[in-house]
């Protein structure tokens, strides 16, 4: 029972340049763990808090020194001497001694930045690799790649109303083939882009960018590019989105598409998802609609579910 000796966090920087917390964990057997905690562009309301400075002189206010302090002054003393193989207590004793219900006081990136450490250290510890940790002895599989190769939303500027476009090579026996042929897609898509005189700089998660009249227009680029490449649309490469709805939401209810200057109800938007589910070979919507929307995620499920893979970040993962 190797117990954790030592614990300290920095503040670093994640790849869109803005502060992040990394925590370093030292166990009795000198064995270490580290572990970045970045965040994404969008959030939903029901999301654990991530600590930030506010000192609008240090980073925009962006910066992490009081999580690195909670994690330094209060964390580690709580958690010094713990068996790092006991990562449900581990966590158990964190969230006790924040004792909030969104992770408010000590911060969701100081505790998750603890968390992951731990769970890194207990692996070298072991001399295993992580995913056998985590796995607990099940065999891995890896899971189909979904490659997200246009950037609109908050994740880039002049784009797309639709945060993300992605390919997903499903149709393959093996991941190396799914990844070989999602970068093969990726690089059709670059060439198109120049071949029209669109822009091929990218956005925040590495998709390409170009200033377009309509979403739709988007899944067409996509759509091409698979043919480009050589894969067959809805055989071996098919296309997901992540629309982030919520930050579509308008005052009056309706969800803004401001690149066509429209604004559909829900049920509007449930109907553009189920013209392009018939239209293209669209097997995966993410926040489909805005989290509070409950309306619109139950036309979109029944309409939709059956069908398509539907995925709820801001909704699933947040509020229980």
């Amino acid at each position: 029972m190797i117990a954790i000796d030592e614990v300290t966090a920095r503040e670093v920087l994640d790849s869109r340049a803005n502060p992040t917390i990394e925590v370093e964990v030292l166990l009795a057997d000198g064995a270490r763990g580290r572990a970045l905690v970045p965040s994404g562009a969008s959030t939903g309301a029901g999301e654990a808090v991530e600590l930030r400075d506010g000192d609008t002189h240090r980073f925009l206010g962006r910066g992490v020194l009081k999580a690195v302090d909670n994690v330094r002054r209060l964390i580690a003393p709580a958690i010094i001497g713990m068996p790092v193989a006991d990562q449900e207590k581990v966590d158990a004793a964190l969230v006790a001694l924040d004792g909030s219900p969104d992770k408010a006081n000590l911060g969701a990136n100081a505790i998750l930045g603890v968390s992951m450490a731990v769970a890194r250290a207990a692996a070298r510890s072991r001399g295993r690799p992580l995913y056998e940790i985590l796995g607990s002895g099940v065999p891995p599989v890896l899971p189909v790649p979904m490659l997200n190769i246009v950037n609109g939303g908050k994740h880039a500027e002049d784009s797309t109303d639709f945060q993300e476009f992605m390919v997903i090579p499903a149709g393959f026996d093996s991941f190396g083939a799914a990844l070989r042929a999602g970068v093969e897609v990726y690089h059709a898509l670059k060439a198109l882009l120049r071949e029209r005189g669109l822009s091929t700089g990218v956005g925040d998660e590495g998709g390409f960018t170009p200033s377009l009249p309509s979403n739709r227009d988007a899944v067409e680029l996509v759509l091409e590019a698979i043919q480009l490449a050589g894969y067959a649309p809805g055989k071996q490469c098919f296309i997901g989105l992540d629309v982030a709805a919520t930050e579509l939401l308008a005052d009056d209810g309706r969800y803004s598409l401001a690149r066509e200057q429209k604004r559909l109800s829900a049920r509007e938007l449930a109907g553009l998802y189920e013209q392009w589910v018939r239209d293209y070979p669209l097997i995966s919507i993410e926040d489909g609609m805005a989290e509070e929307d409950w309306d619109g995620w139950q036309a979109m499920t029944a309409n939709l579910g059956a069908t398509t893979q539907l995925v709820g970040d801001d909704l699933y993962t947040t509020n229980t």
